[in-house]
């Protein structure tokens, strides 16, 4: 990495201030297609200006391309996933996994209620299995069919099933993140999640009474359709029965056994094609009809269909018909895209040292301990923006903020619980982080669209923010240990 102090705060922000231009310019002028190549585009261009910059101070192209390289290489895991999922989704859809959750989930959910319920649910989920991901990934695609259905906007479906993923997500000691936060402050994993329970469980109360509030002013303005008629519909199409859950609960189950979130969402794919070919024999074959597949093989074709392509099961209802569908592979590699083109900006951004200059600039700021909580929010906020990786603006900012916690007296669960509540948070609302843009791709919602109805996202950093401000619970280093009350200077 080159020296930061050789790059000056004003030039260090000079790609910042072209990729957010370009973006805005982007998404003003593309809207929701913006993610099909704008937005990639956009990122690219910033890169190839913080290349210039990199190399005009010294740097060799060798140096600038190991660090986009490693970049890439750090998203790889992300990548293979949300590939897996587009499979998933497809075997998911035909095997009739997703529609039977549909047509249970309009018979259970009351629409006044759904938002609630659907953060709650993905709250418990989450925890379960440590991972937003999967939530989304799992439960999260049959909630927003059944938003669809009950006529629930999709923003705020998405809104409150992200919310309640990544309460569940902070809240898991099998949880990535809650574990990378803890190791790399040096504190124990259960004092963390103690200590974070005091600002996230607020936060998820808060957001959670909002969401109650907005299905209740829902019952008269927004609902609309037979629920009935669609659950006919798809009873019609689909062997609807409670046997196809033994899927997604086998999921459930493998990653709570701590099996790795890709071998789990694989072995989910492949149950979801077996049970097609089980339950949904019919459905298969002309999904391989469709696109002009027929004879001995035809189901397995449909199969494969599914795994890499796109699938829409037709019927006469047309609200039904807009749930049934899927892009498999194919439908993820946009944002595959999105990902690559921001971890290329983010690799140059870090290696160039200019992401190291401004985070220094911030920390420059901080003076107090309301301050320096501020000056650690914002930093894993920006981070999550120009190095778009939710590990690495956890790890990064953690290890530059540590010392300056200790030296202050500081208990390290205060980092730990300040780095989960901004920068594990306000990954998912950025489109270009991997975060974002994941969520975005698996439950076919712009992260623009979503992002005012993340309640939880948007008031986990404020939480945290006023309690140091107000001297809440503040943990202190003493000679016989930590302190948990009192508050300094």
């Amino acid at each position: 990495m080159i020296n930061s102090r050789e790059i000056s705060l004003a030039v260090s922000l000079i790609p910042v201030l072209l990729l957010v231009s370009l973006l805005a310019f982007s998404i003003y002028t593309f809207k929701d297609n913006s993610l099909e190549g704008a937005n990639q585009i956009s990122l690219i261009l910033a890169s190839a200006v913080a290349a210039v910059i990199a190399l005009c101070y010294g740097s060799s192209w060798a140096l600038i391309q190991e660090g986009v390289v490693s970049s890439i290489s750090s998203a790889m895991g992300a990548i293979l996933i949300l590939l897996l999922i587009g499979s998933l989704s497809g075997t998911w859809l035909i095997s009739g996994i997703v529609p039977a959750m549909i047509y249970y989930g309009l018979e259970l959910l009351n629409p006044s209620y759904f938002l609630v319920a659907a953060c709650g649910t993905c709250a418990i989920t989450a925890i379960a299995t440590g991972s937003s991901w999967t939530t989304s990934a799992t439960l999260g695609i049959a909630l927003i069919g059944v938003a669809k259905a009950l006529g629930v906007p999709e923003g705020m479906a998405a809104g409150a099933i992200i919310s309640g993923a990544y309460f569940g997500d902070k809240m898991s000691p099998l949880s990535d993140t809650t574990n990378l936060a803890s190791a790399v402050v040096g504190t124990d994993i259960f004092t963390h999640i103690r200590y974070m329970a005091l600002t996230t469980v607020p936060s998820v109360l808060l957001a959670s009474l909002i969401f109650l509030l907005l299905g209740l002013g829902l019952v008269e303005t927004e609902i609309s359709g037979d629920i009935v008629d669609m659950q006919r519909t798809i009873a019609a199409r689909f062997n609807v029965t409670g046997w196809l859950f033994l899927v997604p609960l086998s999921v459930v189950l493998l990653v709570i056994k701590r099996v790795q979130a890709l071998p789990a969402i694989f072995i989910g794919t492949l149950l979801g094609a077996v049970f097609a070919m089980v339950f949904q024999p019919s459905i298969v074959n002309s999904v391989a009809a469709a696109v002009g597949l027929s004879g001995p093989y035809s189901a397995l074709a449909g199969l494969m269909v599914a795994f890499f392509g796109d699938v829409t099961i037709v019927t006469d209802n047309e609200p039904v018909n807009e749930l049934l569908s899927s892009g498999g592979m194919k439908g993820m590699l946009n944002t595959v895209w999105l990902i690559l083109s921001a971890m290329v900006f983010g690799g140059v951004m870090e290696v160039s040292g200019m992401l190291k200059r401004i985070a220094d600039a911030i920390m420059g700021l901080a003076h107090s301990v309301a301050s320096l909580v501020a000056s650690t929010v914002a930093t894993c906020s920006f981070i999550n923006i120009v190095a778009p990786d939710q590990y690495l603006s956890i790890a990064l900012p953690g290890r530059m903020f540590a010392p300056i916690y200790r030296e202050r007296g500081l208990a390290p669960q205060n980092l730990s619980r300040t780095l989960e509540d901004s920068a594990t948070v306000t990954s998912v609302l950025i489109p270009w982080n991997t975060c974002g843009a994941f969520h975005a791709g698996v439950l076919g919602v712009t992260t623009f669209t979503y992002l005012p109805y993340c309640f939880f996202n948007l008031l986990s950093p404020l939480m945290t923010m006023g309690f140091a401000y107000f001297a809440i619970r503040i943990a202190w280093l003493s000679d016989k240990g930590i302190v948990n009350s009192g508050y300094k200077k």
